[in-house]
């Protein structure tokens, strides 16, 4: 190809959006939003009542895809947790994970009953190292 074809084929043309295109792009743009949330990756695992390993293998799935992973729990979930994360960090030394901010809290929640409470909550961060 001669340059001259070559600068022909790198030439953009612009033209003004019609307002059906800016709507056609608009749920072009959510729709791919939507796609990469449901089936994306997941940066926070939420801990309940499954059983530990489920936990531990959901999180060192991820950890192979992103470089960090956020373990959230609250509640009675908050011992198993830091078992999740205690087992990635210790029995996984070779694969090279650490675990880095961890921050406590306290939700207010309303109980059954109708009164509020306070949940405490735990997010643990995991992370790959480099």
């Amino acid at each position: 190809m001669s340059n001259d074809a070559t600068e022909a084929n790198n030439t953009t043309v612009t033209t003004k959006p019609t307002e059906a295109t800016t709507q056609t792009e608009a749920i072009t743009q959510t729709e791919a939003t939507t796609q990469t949330e449901t089936s994306g990756l997941r940066d926070i695992i939420y801990i309940g009542k499954k059983p530990l390993m489920a936990y531990v293998t959901s999180t060192l799935i991820q950890l192979s895809n992103i470089p960090c992973v956020t373990i959230k729990a609250r509640g009675m979930s908050i011992g198993r947790a830091v078992d999740v994360s205690q087992i990635i960090s210790r029995k996984t030394e070779n694969a090279g994970y650490s675990i880095g901010n961890i921050k406590i809290g306290s939700e207010a929640l309303e109980s059954q009953d109708g009164r509020m409470r306070n949940v405490s909550t735990i997010d643990i961060e995991v992370k790959r190292n480099s």
